[in-house]
């Protein structure tokens, strides 16, 4: 089966282009770095000539509010229209768990406006909203740093690794669109300066981290579950100190 993976070099979108060539798929990574841009248009059609599904992973370059809430809402509407000339039948989203809630965040309203135009589509579609990934704490202390202090609200969060978000996303593009949204977290709950500490002490990192509940994260201040699912949600294998094991291995 041909599928094409939007943002295919990135760090989500690479690891699903090899779990998809691994089962034996035929994945496209198409990216503006293999010619093909959803903004402008360029090489979209030609990249999802005979694919039977489109799965989109791509991020903006730049996240002041207007530039990304246009870049999601120009990219959606190009590939959708794409998908629907090309006749692609299952079309999935990538999109974070609470975004929903937080509507402070110019980041969080533009993911939401994404998924509002996959929804309104001419192609079935499945959302897959992750919780943070592990790989990403380290950049969020580093974005929350303030002098030589890391300043993080102390709520919960339930991340996992991104490999289990490809391997879920592999998953969800081989099976039938939902037409909903389906959620997707890790086996265990932290604080988010919590989890920040530990990260940046396996790395050596010196930098202290304080709670401060008026912290923002993307723009917007926290309630304590903020960031986790509600309701059921698919609960990915790895836990955080096999990840963090792993990950200082390397």
């Amino acid at each position: 089966m041909k599928i094409v993976v939007i943002g295919g070099t990135g760090l989500i979108g690479s690891k699903l282009v090899e779990k998809l060539r691994e089962a034996s798929h035929d994945p496209l990574a198409a990216s503006p770095d293999t010619g093909v841009n959803t903004i402008t248009g360029e090489g979209l059609a030609e990249a999802l000539e005979g694919a039977q599904v489109v799965v989109d992973v791509s991020n903006a370059p730049v996240w002041d509010d207007a530039a990304v809430m246009d870049f999601f809402q120009t990219s959606a509407r190009n590939i959708l229209a794409a998908e629907a000339a090309a006749g692609v039948k299952h079309h999935v989203t990538l999109s974070i768990v609470g975004a929903d809630r937080l509507p402070e965040s110019g980041y969080l309203r533009a993911k939401v406006a994404q998924e509002e135009s996959v929804k309104a589509g001419p192609v079935p579609f499945t959302i897959l909203r992750a919780t943070q990934f592990f790989e990403f704490i380290g950049g969020i202390a580093d974005s929350s740093t303030d002098g030589d202090t890391v300043r993080l609200a102390p709520v919960f969060v339930q991340p996992e690794s991104a490999d289990d978000v490809a391997a879920a996303l592999a998953e969800v593009a081989v099976s039938e669109p939902v037409n909903g949204i389906v959620e997707l977290a890790g086996p265990e709950q932290f604080r988010l300066d919590e989890l920040a500490r530990r990260v940046l002490s396996a790395k050596h990192d010196p930098r202290p981290v304080t709670a401060d509940v008026h912290a923002r994260y993307f723009g917007t201040e926290l309630e304590d579950h903020s960031l986790t699912p509600v309701g059921n949600a698919r609960i990915a294998p790895t836990r955080f100190e096999d990840w963090l094991s792993q990950s200082m291995s390397r």
